[in-house]
């Protein structure tokens, strides 16, 4: 498949929801992020922190998510990703519906099969097996269709479904049924194999495969040119959405900053 760049080039924050003690720091993190150019604006699902301390402050996504929609005026909000596991998907249609409303129709449904057994193991929930969770998220994709068709009010736009995720038999074969994003966590020869993949999918799926808007992590540079570098040259295989993941307490914008005036100045 030849790379699609045609699409606008945009940046993302990811604020996880940990280690910040005094909610107000999200908030205020928000409102930086805001006013420093982002495009999208994410969090995480998840009830305990992932690295650092694992007893440590954690809040939960989908309540922030309605806050962020009244804080906020241009960003698309969305979590990177929701558990599809955590919550009936009827319900979480009806949520997402109704944070869309809230924010004027900048939601991003992200959506992930889940993975993180500490979340399944404290609140109760079946941890089952990967196959199964994978299962369950294209099951769960069918019946938030469906009960987004019979909300009153609908939706104000289609709600763009973000799918994380390569796995080759089932992940890129949702993606290519029902994602408008889809969001990925490799490098560049990988993500040039996996997209091949994709591609398959969305011709046995009778879909054009530059319907779906491509997405990714940059972190882990280790200065603001390698990130540079690194989108770079993510985009000149197809990849127009770039994420940096930022921990609490501080949520330093450095890279995020560095990473807008880069979109900016092409």
């Amino acid at each position: 498949m030849t790379p699609t760049t045609d699409r606008p080039v945009r940046i993302a924050v990811q604020l996880q929801p940990q280690h910040a003690p005094d909610y107000g720091l999200l908030r205020d993190a928000v409102r930086r992020s805001e006013d420093a150019g982002v495009d999208v604006v994410f969090n995480w699902d998840h009830f305990f922190p992932l690295y650092g301390d694992p007893d440590g402050a954690h809040f939960e996504c989908w309540t922030m998510l309605a806050a962020w929609a009244e804080q906020t005026e241009r960003v698309e909000i969305g979590a990177l990703v929701t558990c599809n596991s955590y919550r009936n998907p009827d319900l979480l249609a009806d949520m997402a519906r109704t944070v869309d409303h809230i924010s004027g129709g900048r939601l991003i449904l992200g959506l992930g099969s889940g993975w993180f057994e500490r979340d399944y193991a404290e609140y109760g929930y079946d941890f089952g097996t990967k196959g199964s969770r994978l299962d369950d998220l294209g099951d769960s994709l069918e019946r938030i269709d469906r009960r987004f068709a019979t909300l009153t009010p609908p939706p104000t736009r289609h709600i763009p479904v973000l799918l994380g995720g390569g796995g080759e038999r089932k992940t890129l074969k949702h993606v290519a049924r029902h994602a408008d994003i889809w969001h990925s966590f490799v490098d560049v020869e990988t993500y040039r194999h996996k997209s091949a993949v994709l591609a398959r999918h969305c011709a046995d799926a009778g879909r054009d495969p530059a319907e779906i808007e491509r997405s990714t992590e940059i972190g882990g540079a280790a200065s603001a040119d390698d990130a540079r570098r690194s989108a770079d040259a993510l985009l000149a295989e197809g990849v127009t959405l770039f994420t940096v993941g930022l921990n609490g307490p501080d949520y330093p914008l450095d890279l995020v900053e560095s990473l807008v005036a880069w979109r900016d100045g092409r």
